[in-house]
């Protein structure tokens, strides 16, 4: 089973929540059957490391984000996952526009995974503060446990 988390430039949500689902995976013991992976739907920051504030949020979580690095959507990553998860609706619109038709991947809001019912896209925290890097770990904490869910359903 293969997983993709997309959000805008692949340097804020879309790697946390690589990190934190990968996280869950390892907990869980399935990472010999989960492949996890992030992009952005732009390549604004195709092989830079993820946001310093998002990796120092993500660190004092006890997430490592160290390793990972920006790279743009493919059309390769509409065949090669089974799982292609926007962080906002933006990046839905821009996920299923750039389908070439032949995938078989499950396109859908990370959100619509998680327990609350406040936010339907994972809030952008670039321009903002530091809350809002807090803020995105929340709801992908939450959202992770429940994607894990679902994919053990179709394991």
């Amino acid at each position: 089973m293969k997983v993709l988390f997309v959000c805008l430039g692949n340097i804020c949500r879309s790697p946390t929540a690589e990190a934190v689902f990968r996280s869950v995976v390892e907990e869980a013991g399935l990472t010999s059957v989960i492949e996890i992976d992030s992009c952005g739907t732009a390549g604004y920051h195709v092989g830079e490391a993820p946001d310093s504030r998002s990796m120092a949020a993500a660190a004092s979580r006890g997430y490592d984000m160290a390793r990972l690095r920006g790279r743009q959507l493919s059309v390769n990553d509409y065949l090669a996952f089974d799982y292609i998860l926007a962080m906002d609706e933006a990046n839905m619109t821009e996920v299923t526009q750039g389908d070439p038709g032949e995938s078989g991947a499950v396109f859908n809001l990370f959100l619509s995974y998680s327990n609350q019912k406040q936010y339907i896209g994972v809030p952008d925290p670039y321009y903002g503060g530091k809350d809002g890097f807090g803020l995105v770990l929340d709801l992908v904490e939450d959202a992770a446990i429940g994607l894990l869910g679902e994919i053990k359903k179709r394991l």
